[in-house]
């Protein structure tokens, strides 16, 4: 089978090629499927020079999450039968046209969703989900900012926000990012995410500032956003993607009366399995009743994964790129 196999930790992708691997072969407790759509993920980009927390053994196939039908299945598996449309995220190997997962790894696709979109959902819309709804506790009102909101996470947490009545600021880079966030899914204002965006934010909530700060930039976005949050409010750590990892003085919070909230999606379902699977039904109840929907930026033949990873690094994506084993 074709599959985007990482022989060597290198830089720009140099020890990863398209290869032909054999068929992977599902275990007790696993199946197999024949993989539609794999997502492109960060994690992946920077699992191929080990640059993330996790190292699989070499060689290994890239792949965070995936879309496809249930192709065999492994010994003790009774909640799957072949032909099953399933979403599913895996630690790595969704780049293929096959891949083997544990069952508890697998849900049923959305049938609203295309086979591009249902890849393209599940780790976004769960780190939203846990963001705004777990953390942040998102009342219809709320005033929530959203940085890097053209990303996958980012344009998630709009979509999301936006249905549970917030009253949305989606913050981007770009013109043009800011034109398509508009278009898609029209917030209640988009703004420029530069230097000086706490004015606008202040004028926006007439002065109040954002009741939750969804941000997974980090760096001096962080640092602004202490300058722009409400009294009480909460200030969500996503991620650094600025590369900078911010520091506050904690007599900030204490003045403006804010928290600053870590946000680890697969970690809370993991030290709260009942919430963890309360979570994943709710955003899969959302995607059914088309209330969510992940905007595909481009969906690319697995053979073009290249460009698809160099969409990400030139940061020009709105929502996900998506490839198609």
């Amino acid at each position: 089978m074709r599959a985007l196999q990482v022989t060597e930790l290198l830089l720009d992708h140099a020890g990863a090629a398209l290869a032909d691997v054999p068929v992977p072969q599902p275990g007790p407790g696993e199946v197999r499927v024949r993989v539609r759509a794999a997502a492109v993920n960060f994690p992946d980009l920077l699992m191929t020079r080990g640059d993330y927390q996790l190292k699989p053994d070499l060689p290994f196939v890239s792949g965070l999450e995936f879309a496809g039908e249930v192709d065999a299945l492994g010994e003790m598996v009774s909640d799957w039968q072949v032909g099953d449309a399933v979403v599913g995220g895996n630690r790595f190997g969704a780049m293929a046209e096959y891949c083997v997962a544990p069952t508890a790894a697998l849900r049923a696709k959305p049938e609203r969703l295309t086979w591009e979109e249902a890849a393209a959902y599940p780790v976004a819309y769960l780190t939203a989900y846990v963001a705004l709804v777990r953390c942040a506790r998102v009342e219809p009102g709320d005033w929530v900012l959203v940085h890097g909101s053209a990303g996958g996470v980012g344009l998630a947490a709009v979509d999301l926000a936006k249905a549970l009545g917030a009253r949305v600021i989606a913050a981007a880079s770009s013109a043009d990012k800011r034109d398509a966030i508009a278009r898609l899914y029209a917030p209640d204002a988009v703004i420029d995410g530069g230097p000086g965006f706490r004015d606008r934010v202040k004028e926006l909530t007439d002065g109040g500032g954002a009741d939750v700060i969804f941000d997974p930039v980090g760096g001096d976005i962080f640092d602004e956003s202490t300058r722009c949050i409400a009294f009480g409010g909460r200030l969500l750590a996503i991620g650094f993607a600025s590369g900078r990892i911010p520091e506050v003085s904690v007599n900030i919070p204490l003045i403006k009366g804010f928290s600053v909230v870590g946000v680890r999606a697969g970690e809370y379902g993991r030290r709260f399995p009942e919430r963890g699977t309360e979570n994943v039904a709710a955003i899969d109840a959302l995607a059914a009743a088309g209330t969510i929907r992940p905007h595909i930026h481009a969906a690319l033949d697995l053979a073009d994964w290249r460009e698809g990873f160099a969409m990400i690094e030139r940061r020009e994506v709105v929502g996900k790129v998506v490839l198609r084993p």
